[in-house]
């Protein structure tokens, strides 16, 4: 995979760079070897444990579909018989068989003192009707004895006997191997006596679980090849968590060790402070290792995928995500920029389009002209570049902010007519403390050889500026009605100068197709929250309409 994809530098493809410009090692210092990686995904799982998250089952199944396009083979899609929605969506699934991908019931092995066949967790696992099934089992003797409350040996026939209760019933076992990291540090003959019996059950994989997430890289190295050498030909698998910071670098550990089923999450989802990321793993493994695990040409959609999860999980997209993130190919400072538009291997350590993601340059303070130029270039000359990064840097000291500002930075280097130009806007709120207060506004405009002047009310003020810039408009360019305000955000700057400070306010637009950003900045909140109002109806009409003179409009 990796002498396949790469990019190009001065016309001619390299492959991509691997860590260190080398080949990467293992922990012991040789050469890893490449192996087949199975991908395990239980976003639907343990990521809906992660706080703030609470799908619906149909939530679950769009999920579920998605990660079935993207590749993975084993989705895990929840605990029935713990809660009805779980239920719902492997009766749901029944109706829509994901393509391509194995759907997985998880639940715990038997009771103490049961017998899998009356059981009423592994009944659970069996009616779902999943050809794939995982259990979990506890491998530290002291969650056996102080957390179950039974004995080591009893521990031992329940594992033993689930895996072969759910075997008999024609299921292929995945065996989630508990705490087996943090047991095997304090008693490594009874971890692996746990995990023999899950072997002597028929297990089909042993997955080995850092439950804690306190495992350090190089420990979950020792300890995965302790296990092989111990259960020569069981399939073994990694599950980490992330609590230490480590669980995406611990399963890279595992593999290089001997691992060859890796779980994870998209996003890094999950309890606490979350599982090891897949959005990180798979392309580390592809890009980096030359290990493949999707299907080719696949990787392409993880940065998608990974928006999706984040949509419909209803949690906003993390920004700074390696590989998938809005600002994973963020440049800002002008050094590096300059030097990324002579080589993009300088600062980039694998090409953004291989994840599906992008390349942005950003607009600042802190830039210089290459950031302009690399965005601008066939619009400005250097010259000109230079002097608009100094007009950027003023305004940047007077509050405005142009890296989340896209649109309001591509008006800058507008050296045309204006669609409009605004005369006069007025702004009356009435209303006591008895009643609702109400907002209207007025706005006298200039379009072309034409004033228009109109009123509008609105439910609050910004809302009432907009209802009447968009009614002026409306008139000469009939498509602002496709436009509309999707976000709204004031930041005050400096909260010591109490209502006298200046605050920051931020637009996020759309029309159905693409989005855009602008900005204002002042004293007063209303003429901040206008100046930016202004600047995404001139960024419509300019750059997505293509309106360049107010004449052109009225004919056309």
């Amino acid at each position: 995979m990796g002498g396949k994809s790469g990019w190009y530098r001065g016309g001619v493809q390299a492959p991509v760079p691997t860590q260190g410009r080398g080949p990467l090692v293992s922990p012991r210092g040789g050469r890893m070897r490449l192996l087949a990686v199975t991908l395990y995904d239980t976003t639907l799982r343990d990521g809906s444990q992660r706080a703030g998250i609470a799908y619906t089952s149909q939530d679950k199944l769009r999920i579920a579909h998605r990660l079935a396009g993207l590749g993975i083979p084993y989705i895990e899609g929840g605990w029935p018989g713990s809660n009805p929605k779980d239920g719902e969506f492997f009766r749901l699934l029944r109706e829509r068989p994901l393509q391509g991908a194995k759907a997985v019931a998880f639940g715990s092995t038997c009771r103490a003192g049961n017998a899998p066949e009356s059981d009423a967790t592994l009944g659970a696992l069996v009616e779902a009707g999943t050809a794939v099934v995982a259990i979990f089992g506890k491998s530290w003797d002291y969650h056996v004895t102080r957390g179950l409350g039974t004995t080591l040996e009893e521990n031992l026939r329940m594992i033993r006997e689930s895996v072969a209760y759910l075997k008999r019933q024609g299921r292929e076992v995945v065996y989630d191997a508990e705490h087996l990291f943090d047991g095997f540090r304090r008693n490594p003959d009874y971890a692996l006596a746990t995990l023999r019996a899950a072997a002597e059950g028929g297990a089909d994989w042993i997955v080995l679980c850092d439950t804690n997430g306190g495992t350090l890289p190089e420990t979950a190295a020792d300890i995965v090849r302790r296990v092989a050498a111990e259960l020569p030909g069981a399939r073994l698998g990694i599950h980490a968590h992330d609590d230490s910071g480590l669980g995406v670098a611990v399963t890279l550990a595992a593999v290089a060790a001997g691992a060859t089923m890796v779980q994870g999450t998209i996003n890094g989802y999950g309890e606490r402070c979350g599982n090891a990321n897949l959005c990180a793993i798979i392309p580390n493994l592809e890009l980096k290792v030359g290990i493949r695990c999707l299907p080719e040409g696949r990787l392409t959609e993880l940065t998608a995928v990974s928006r999706f999860v984040s949509e419909v999980a209803n949690l906003p997209p993390w920004d700074a995500q390696p590989f998938v993130g809005h600002n994973a190919f963020a440049h800002k400072a002008g050094v590096h920029v300059s030097a990324l538009l002579k080589d993009p291997v300088m600062y980039e350590h694998v090409p953004p389009e291989t994840v599906g993601n992008a390349r942005r340059v950003l607009v600042s303070d802190l830039g210089g002209r290459s950031n302009l130029l690399a965005t601008f270039g066939d619009q400005l000359t250097p010259a000109e570049a230079a002097e608009l990064i100094q007009r950027v840097k003023e305004r940047e000291s007077r509050g405005f902010q142009y890296e989340g500002a896209e649109a309001s930075v591509a008006l800058l280097t507008y050296k045309g007519q204006p669609p409009f130009e605004v005369l006069g806007v007025k702004l009356m709120v009435t209303g006591g403390a008895d009643g609702p207060a109400e907002s209207e506004a007025a706005v006298k405009l200039r379009v072309g050889d034409q004033v228009v002047h109109t009123a509008a009310e609105g439910s609050g003020p910004v809302h009432a500026l907009d209802r009447a810039l968009r009614k002026a408009l409306t008139e000469v360019y009939p498509s602002v009605a496709r436009m509309e305000l999707r976000d709204y955000k004031v930041r005050v700057l400096e909260g010591s100068q109490g209502t006298g400070a200046v605050v920051r306010v931020l637009i996020e637009s759309g029309d159905g197709e693409a989005r855009w950003s602008t900005v204002g900045a002042s004293t007063n909140i209303l003429e901040a929250s206008w100046q930016a109002l202004t600047d995404s109806f001139a960024y419509f009409l300019l750059f997505r309409e293509g309106i360049r003179t107010p004449e052109a409009a009225m004919q056309g």
